[in-house]
C-alpha cells in the first residue's frame, strides 16, 4: 500500500504492477494526467481515513503488487556497490535508509531474513517513493556474502577510519543492527573494519545516519 501524491506517483513510473487506485474527487484529475491504463476508484475521504496507516491520511492510496524478484537471488553488478542489513528492525530506519541508497545512486540492498519487511506501510511512507528504484532482496546474508566476490566492508566501532580508507570502485557494506550491531558470523566475514570516528560522548549512532556517512563518503571517494 503506498500512500501520498508523491510516492504513487514515483510507482506509476516505475515497473511496478499497480493494482488500484483510490483517491478523493479533488486528487483525481492529476492522477488522470499521468495514466489512463490504471484501474482509479474515487471515494470518499471518510474511507480513506479508515484505511490509511497514517495518522494524518493522503488524498490517495494504491495498492501496488509485490513483485516475486523481492525474493530471489542475484548477483551485484560490475564496478557498483550494494548496502547489505543485518538485522534492521525499524521501519522507519529501513525507510530512510531506502531513500538515502535513492541519493546515492546506490541500487540494491541486501537484507538478512530477520530485516523489517520492505513493504510494511511505515517502510514504504518513510522512502518517499524511493522504493521503486531500489532492488531489495531478502536472502541468507552468511551464503549471499560467501557467494559473491565482492570486498566487504563493515560498520564497526573498532576499526579503521572512515575518512583514511580507499574503497575501491566496488564493495558490499554491511550495517549492523539497532542495538546489536553486526552479528558475530557475519562480522566474521568482513574483510575491512570501519568505524566513524567518534568526537563526543554518545554510545552510537543510529543506523540511518551511519548508512547515510558511509554512502557520502564512498560518493565523494567515487565521484572525484
Amino acid at each position: 500500500m503506498v500512500e501520498g501524491i508523491k510516492s504513487v506517483t514515483e510507482f506509476i513510473n516505475s515497473g511496478y504492477t499497480i493494482e488500484t487506485i483510490y483517491h478523493t474527487p479533488a486528487i483525481g484529475p492529476k492522477l488522470l494526467k499521468l495514466s489512463q491504463k490504471i484501474n482509479f476508484q474515487e471515494t470518499s475521504a471518510t474511507l480513506l481515513e479508515k484505511i490509511s496507516s497514517l495518522t494524518t491520511p493522503q488524498d490517495v492510496i494504491a495498492v501496488v503488487k509485490i513483485p516475486q524478484w523481492i525474493k530471489t537471488q542475484t548477483a551485484i553488478p560490475p564496478q557498483s556497490f550494494a548496502l547489505a542489513l543485518d538485522g534492521v528492525q525499524d521501519p522507519g530506519n529501513l525507510g530512510t535508509i531506502i531513500r538515502t541508497a535513492d541519493w546515492f545512486g546506490i541500487k540494491n540492498i541486501i537484507c538478512s531474513e530477520d530485516t523489517v519487511d520492505a513493504y510494511n506501510p511505515k517502510v514504504v511512507q518513510a522512502t518517499m517513493g524511493s522504493l521503486a528504484r531500489v532492488n531489495m532482496q531478502y536472502v541468507n546474508l552468511m551464503d549471499f556474502i560467501k557467494q559473491n566476490n565482492l570486498p566487504v566492508f563493515g560498520a564497526l566501532l573498532a576499526g579503521n577510519n572512515i575518512y583514511n580508507t580507499d574503497f575501491g570502485d566496488n564493495g558490499l557494506i554491511v550495517m549492523g543492527n539497532e542495538g546489536n550491531g553486526i552479528r558475530p558470523d557475519i562480522e566474521a566475514l568482513i574483510q575491512h573494519r570501519i568505524t566513524i570516528p567518534q568526537a563526543g560522548k554518545t554510545e552510537s549512532l543510529n543506523v540511518a545516519i551511519a548508512t547515510a556517512i558511509f554512502c557520502s563518503e564512498i560518493s565523494r571517494k567515487t565521484l572525484k
